[in-house]
């Protein structure tokens, strides 16, 4: 009978062990995930987290503390150890939410969700001119300032002769530390695919032998347009002059040909230097773009509006009087252009063949 009563004791024991147990693991399992319910705390503002390279889960718990945004680190890198999550760490920034919950905050982490920073190249830009921005960009290491055009290409990996038109201008998007090196990579890459697209659909009877004399028409478009809708318009002109073996004489390729040379006053001295960009003094297209070339400026070099007009003149508020002989061109330049302007006009200025 006493051996009956020890042992009914004895599992008496053993089952309140396992209530408490049970009991325990579930008021902890409960605090578990009202901790991991909880919002970290940004100050009611979203904020900014660097994991950096080589960063143990455990440094990085402990500056999340040291930052604020985490209470208890040693339950959040004990939970991530249980769900095997304490090495899945992903280097970068992190845009920490103010309402994002502890829980939330180890997905985060873990998620290589990074931020993401964005460059622009900017369309009518010259290479020179876009590294150069690219260079402000706080975000991104930069190996490319101060190289020649040769020099970005050979570093890129391509074997063009020309660097200049190349990349096609566009809002790039990068996570911090990416290099100048890797957009324009990119930006080479998709100059490639979209022009050999649009070559590809391109009109019958255009002056160009290959995609690269289409797009150097391209940068000139881009250049002398300021109004879109007139891009096709200044293709055609451009287009019929080629045929008619007339000179283009656009002042965009003379100054692009002047360089550092130009200050910002196009003379009719600067018509007379000759650059194999003078385009008032050699025949046909320049030998390389003269800027970075969008999409549209591409298709208008590639589809030029069928008309008869072989000048234009800028008429100062962006568009352009378009002529048919000298005659009407030399009369729209002495109304729109009698004054001289300061800085370079925006269509060829013409007044002897």
């Amino acid at each position: 009978m006493s051996e009956n009563h020890t042992l009914r004791k004895s599992l008496l024991v053993v089952l309140l062990l396992i209530i408490t147990s049970i009991l325990i693991a579930v008021l902890s399992w409960s605090s578990l995930m009202a901790y991991l319910d909880e919002r970290v705390s940004t100050f009611n503002e979203d904020t900014v987290f660097v994991v950096h390279a080589g960063e143990s889960f455990g440094r990085a718990s402990r500056r999340l503390e040291k930052q604020g945004i985490l209470q208890s680190p040693d339950l959040f890198m004990l939970y991530a150890r249980v769900i095997g999550k304490d090495t899945d760490l992903r280097v970068g920034e992190y845009l920490v939410k103010s309402d994002t919950t502890v829980g939330g905050l180890l997905d985060l982490l873990t998620s290589g969700r990074v931020m993401l920073h964005s460059a622009t190249l900017i369309e009518g830009r010259t290479l020179e001119e876009n590294i150069a921005l690219l260079a402000q960009n706080q975000k991104m290491v930069f190996e490319l300032e101060g190289l020649s055009g040769q020099e970005i290409l050979k570093k890129l990996g391509f074997s063009d002769e020309f660097a200049e038109g190349m990349f096609f201008p566009d809002t790039y998007y990068f996570e911090a530390g990416d290099t100048d090196t890797s957009i324009l990579r990119r930006a080479y890459l998709r100059m490639q695919k979209i022009l050999a697209v649009e070559w590809g659909r391109k009109a019958d009877g255009l002056p160009y032998d290959s995609p690269y004399q289409a797009l150097i028409m391209a940068s000139l478009i881009e250049r002398e347009t300021g109004v879109p809708e007139e891009r096709g318009q200044i293709a055609g002109v451009f287009v019929r002059r080629l045929k008619k073996k007339m000179r283009l004489q656009t002042d965009p390729s003379v100054i692009y040909g002047l360089g550092r040379d130009y200050k910002g006053n196009l003379t009719r001295k600067h018509l007379r230097i000759y650059t194999p960009f003078n385009t008032y003094k050699v025949k046909g297209l320049p030998p390389t773009p003269i800027a970075l070339v969008g999409r549209e400026s591409i298709r208008a070099a590639l589809h030029p509006e069928k008309d008869d007009t072989l000048y234009f003149v800028a008429r100062g508020d962006g568009s352009h009087q378009f002529s048919r002989t000298l005659d009407e061109h030399n009369t729209a330049v002495r109304k729109y252009q009698l004054t001289p302007r300061q800085g370079y006009r925006s269509s060829p200025w013409v007044t002897t063949e």
